[in-house]
């Protein structure tokens, strides 16, 4: 499993990386260097910042949100330059050879870490995703209020 994008700020990355190592996946880190933590290769992930190759060696690509409201400083030129070299397309995509699962945790921005056409395409699991994470956490929410 490889997860993209904003792993310094993003909170989906490290529960994550902590559940899959737990359960005996390997995990693949990508990104630009600076929204990588210095600590994130001492989690037992591989750290990328080559999205082809990335995607090429996963099965399934786990794309996060530039979280821009937790940012106090410029991690990157422009979104535009973000998503030219980091974002996941169509025709990067259709030139794997391979097809691969796409999930989000949402909320997308679109055209950025990810385009509308492969959020909403047949790669796609990210509404089943959503709709199972509410799930979970409300579950969990019952069990924990239960207790008292």
């Amino acid at each position: 499993m490889a997860i993209f994008g904003d792993i310094l700020h993003s909170r989906v990355a490290l529960s994550n990386i902590y559940c899959l190592n737990k359960l005996g996946a390997e995990v693949t880190v990508c990104g630009p260097p600076t929204l990588m933590p210095k600590y994130v290769q001492s989690l037992g992930v591989k750290v990328s910042h080559q999205v082809r190759d990335t995607l090429e060696w996963c099965d399934v690509a786990n794309v996060l949100r530039i979280q821009l409201e937790r940012q106090d400083l410029k991690y990157f030129p422009s979104l535009r330059e973000y998503a030219q070299y980091y974002g996941i397309n169509r025709t990067l995509l259709d030139s794997l050879g391979k097809q691969i699962l796409i999930m989000h945790p949402g909320p997308i921005n679109r055209g950025v870490e990810i385009t509308s056409d492969i959020a909403d395409s047949s790669h796609s699991i990210i509404l089943q995703q959503v709709e199972n994470g509410v799930a979970i956490r409300m579950a969990v929410l019952y069990l924990l209020a239960a207790k008292r």
